[in-house]
């Protein structure tokens, strides 16, 4: 599921929960899966919808299948603020699946959404054995594991096959230098000098892809040090990735940039057949795995391939490596049957069949270390991309706080004020989203 993002009205919701967990330290009830029991109806919240929703619908009756005195109701259209205002008003559902990983840093911290630990303890669940360990970026934090992965999102590099052989580029490339040296060379000017084809669109704020944090995964930038205090003016390559960035928008234009994006359609033409990529207008691409399905389901006649993004030229080391994250599945805080909740929820994050079903229905990447091998998905090369990029070790969400995307969002505005020309001091604009960083986290 590519992610969604929400803005700070739920951190209000967030900030009103109780900070009493429901779970707790010791040892919780659980269900025995192979023993009789009364039936029982789980209410499962999501905020999928159409076409999704009824993907995701269809794999919970395997759910119901393993365990026949078990009815879930699946209900959609239930974004974090909806989930959160239930928790708020003693009606949780009995499994919420989440879009915004950012958010996990503030249900561990107010307790909105149980401690799973004592759970997977009871269940012999070793997470670190079941679950590749860049889930744990966005599931868990101040060891409190309050959400497990459903599904997620990988990213890497897609690119035009055709636009590469007519330039007699005859592989992706691996390094921010080798990026810029291919974009320039695949871009095309019309005859007025108006771009006629990007090599690459360095634009933040252009597709949802291409924003600071996934962009600052390939250089290896950090967010906060150990203490959680912001490092963005402290840490260099910070620096190193606006400057390479806003050194491709100076390269190509930022007005022929800014009009060669209206002319697709904008943000708008992002999840449409009018994708610049999809159209050829584009000849790489920073997204995720999801644009496989986006392909195929316009029915775009574009011939490409996938690779990992590049990376920063001195940390050759994270080449294969990119950001992850997606859904996010937990048991609220307040559940009337939370023994049963966590054996739906076991089931919803552990069971291979499961999470490989609905993985082919709506295309994401399956979370868990087997399911990953799942033959149908790992015999297209073009997705099997993602599924590496996943599974490497150095890949990982950014950091998860209490003030969620805050951060992002902070950091999001400034990178679109630096590629337009209107910050003079990048040193002293990081340091100022540090400060703005540092009283957010202070007043959350």
């Amino acid at each position: 599921m590519r992610r969604r993002l929400i803005g700070l009205a739920v951190l209000a919701l967030l900030a009103a929960a109780c900070t009493a967990g429901g779970g707790s330290s010791g040892p919780v009830q659980t269900v025995d899966p192979n023993a009789n029991h009364a039936p029982v109806t789980l209410t499962v919240w999501s905020d999928f919808s159409a076409r999704e929703l009824g993907v995701v619908t269809d794999g919970l009756k395997l759910a119901t299948k393993k365990y026949p005195w078990l009815t879930v109701k699946h209900v959609g259209s239930k974004d974090d603020q909806a989930i959160q205002r239930a928790i708020n008003g003693g009606t949780p559902p009995d499994v919420a699946i989440s879009f915004t990983p950012d958010n996990a840093a503030r249900y561990c911290a107010t307790g909105a959404w149980q401690d799973l630990n004592p759970y997977l303890q009871s269940s012999k669940v070793d997470k670190n054995q079941v679950w590749p360990a860049g889930v744990f970026s966005y599931t868990s934090f101040e060891g409190k594991q309050c959400a497990l992965p459903m599904l997620t999102d990988a990213y890497g590099l897609y690119y035009n096959t055709d636009l590469f052989k007519a330039k007699g580029i005859s592989s992706p490339p691996k390094t921010m230098s080798e990026l810029t040296d291919m974009a320039k060379k695949l871009t095309e000017y019309n005859p007025d000098g108006s771009i006629k084809v990007a090599g690459f669109v360095p634009l933040f704020g252009f597709y949802g892809s291409t924003t600071v944090d996934t962009m600052s995964h390939a250089f290896g930038a950090k967010w906060y040090d150990d203490q959680l205090k912001p490092t963005l003016s402290t840490d260099p390559n910070w620096a190193k990735m606006f400057q390479w960035q806003k050194s491709m928008v100076d390269a190509i234009g930022y007005a022929k940039l800014q009009k060669f994006a209206a002319k697709l359609g904008g943000a708008n033409s992002e999840f449409s057949a009018q994708n610049g990529f999809e159209t050829g207008k584009i000849a790489m691409m920073l997204d995720g795995e999801w644009r496989n399905a986006f392909i195929e389901g316009d029915k775009s006649k574009v011939n490409y391939a996938t690779a990992p993004f590049p990376v920063d030229d001195a940390q050759s080391d994270l080449y294969g490596s990119q950001q992850i994250g997606g859904t996010i599945a937990g048991i609220p805080k307040g559940v009337k049957h939370s023994a049963e909740s966590w054996l739906l929820l076991q089931f919803m994050t552990t069971d291979d069949n499961y999470l490989t079903t609905i993985a082919h229905g709506l295309k994401n990447v399956p979370s868990t270390v087997t399911s990953l091998k799942d033959p149908q998905l790992q015999a297209d090369p073009k997705f099997k991309t993602f599924l590496d990029v996943f599974a490497n070790p150095k890949s990982t969400f950014k950091p998860i706080t209490p003030i969620g995307q805050t951060d992002t969002d902070l950091l999001g505005t400034f990178g679109e004020k630096w590629q337009a020309g209107q910050v003079k001091d990048l040193q002293a604009g990081l340091k100022s989203i540090d400060q703005q960083i540092s009283k957010q986290l202070q007043l959350g």
